[in-house]
């Protein structure tokens, strides 16, 4: 293991003003996302819209990282006979490749789940390296209801990831450890808090038993916010501050850095999260985004499957792009967010 080459990569993938493209979604999941905007599930649809958004060079020059694939788009080949993950390197961000095969209920414990693949992952890393994948995401998923989440679930989540990650270094490539906790539920944002704490705690005890290098890894948790059911909002500052806190008390400084997942948070309210945790700053990582439906739901829903879309869909992009940039560096601002729809809006009128 290279852990001074891991470094870089992990440090690559949090640098100062770029965050991570999460497009990594199974054929299942992007069905879903496709029957909302009306496109029929094909290969080619997948591929055209995962295409339009690497092309956009105003997002992915200046925003973006890295991009997390699905194993289908990782050895896509462009319309014009690119391969996608040429694309991707060419405007300076850097592939990767989601590798878990997904949460499947646990054994002997209801309402829980583990997440699989670790079966063949060694080899599958070596395919995937070679293709040019150079980074790696695992997702674990903790849902917190009435007696849940248990001991038993979270060690075996823990577990599985420290395993994910301690073969990815192996293998070269900078795993992303993603536990999340569900915003599913009504828990309230002291519950979050707790469970998120915990499960933390074991990841990293989990790592270190692994022996995975810290250096050589990106930290993808939730935020600390309530359950989508839950009547007490907790405001943009109280979610920051209790992030902040949660994981300094929980992340050793040796992480290069924290991409958040966005969790099922409305566009403007992750990007928000992400602005207020900056804006507090203290802390010893780098905090981005590696955010999906946050940085796609605009782009989607302006392409709708259609040919002539697609500069209004890049438009969408390479603007929740910028938005989510500044927030990482705790520059972004309601006005500002307001102002850019608004120019947007009023250009399209004229040009209407």
């Amino acid at each position: 293991m290279d852990l001074a080459a891991l470094n870089t990569i992990a440090e690559r993938l949090v640098a100062p003003g770029k965050g991570i493209l999460a497009a990594d979604e199974s054929s299942g999941t992007i069905k879903k996302r496709f029957l909302a905007i009306g496109v029929e599930n094909t290969e080619q649809n997948r591929r055209d819209y995962r295409e339009l958004l690497f092309r956009c060079g105003e997002a992915m020059n200046g925003c973006i990282s890295g991009v997390i694939l699905f194993e289908e788009t990782l050895y896509q080949i462009g319309a014009d006979g690119t391969p996608l993950v040429k694309l991707i390197e060419a405007a300076g961000a850097i592939p990767g490749i989601k590798v878990d095969k997904g949460a499947k209920p646990m054994a002997g414990f209801p309402g829980e789940t583990l997440t699989e693949g670790l079966d063949g992952l060694a080899e599958r890393l070596a395919k995937d390296y070679a293709q040019g994948a150079r980074f790696a995401k695992w997702r674990a998923v903790i849902d917190i209801a009435d007696g849940l989440p248990t001991w038993g679930a979270v060690k075996a989540n823990a577990h599985a990831l420290a395993r994910y990650a301690a073969i990815c270094q192996e293998a070269q490539i900078v795993p992303i450890v993603e536990p999340e906790i569900l915003m599913d539920g009504a828990h309230d944002i002291q519950r979050c808090d707790e469970v998120t704490r915990w499960v933390l705690q074991t990841v990293f005890a989990e790592l270190a038993e692994q022996r995975v290098a810290l250096e050589g890894i990106v930290l993808k948790p939730n935020m600390v916010i309530c359950g989508k059911g839950c009547s007490a909002r907790a405001s943009v500052e109280e979610v920051a501050q209790r992030t902040i806190s949660a994981l300094k008390a929980t992340v050793p400084s040796a992480v290069p850095g924290i991409a958040y997942l966005s969790g099922g948070q409305s566009d403007e309210e992750a990007t928000a999260h992400l602005d207020a945790m900056n804006r507090i700053g203290g802390f010893p990582w780098k905090m981005t985004f590696s955010y999906g439906r946050a940085l796609q739901a605009a782009p989607q829903k302006a392409w709708a499957g259609r040919t002539e879309n697609v500069t209004a869909a890049q438009k969408a992009f390479a603007h929740r792009a910028k938005m989510n940039s500044l927030a990482s560096v705790g520059e972004w601002n309601g006005e500002l967010e307001r102002a850019a729809l608004g120019h947007n809006s009023q250009a399209e009128h004229a040009k209407a």
